[in-house]
């Protein structure tokens, strides 16, 4: 990590956190960068800074080039498309057939980005731990 790069707000992980250990069999850890939150071994939540060109992959993805708040995560089917081709404050990173960045800034939906992680979630947590997951019906 750079020497002078930015933390993640402390409020922010704490929203995220409360989002993503509610589904099942969830934890949370550092990551290399930032914090991530995970089902079994497979990521589908994670929070970092982007500041200037670090980390470079992620800096090029959302293409930054002043200090910005990413979450990633993974969406499949019509969700990852429609993502993949909103704009601003979606992104599409090069790693990863089903990822997607979020620059999360101060006119977040935070009951959206709640529906992403629970949908991200889904696509990697084993069918078990999928059936016991509450979902919105509209």
């Amino acid at each position: 990590m750079a020497a002078d790069a930015e933390e993640v707000p402390v409020e922010v992980v704490s929203r995220l956190r409360r989002l993503c250990l509610g589904l099942p069999e969830a934890y949370e850890e550092n990551a290399w960068v930032g914090t991530r939150w995970r089902v079994r071994k497979h990521t589908f939540a994670h929070v970092l800074m982007v500041d200037g060109d670090w980390p470079p992959a992620y800096a090029r993805a959302a293409s930054a080039e002043e200090p910005i708040l990413v979450l990633t995560f993974r969406a499949s089917g019509p969700e990852l498309e429609a993502l993949s081709a909103a704009g601003h404050p979606y992104f599409r990173p090069q790693w990863g057939p089903n990822v997607v960045g979020m620059v999360l800034d101060e006119d977040v939906d935070w009951d959206e980005v709640g529906e992403l992680l629970t949908e991200s979630y889904c696509v990697l947590a084993p069918k078990m731990l999928v059936e016991r997951v509450k979902r919105p019906t509209f």
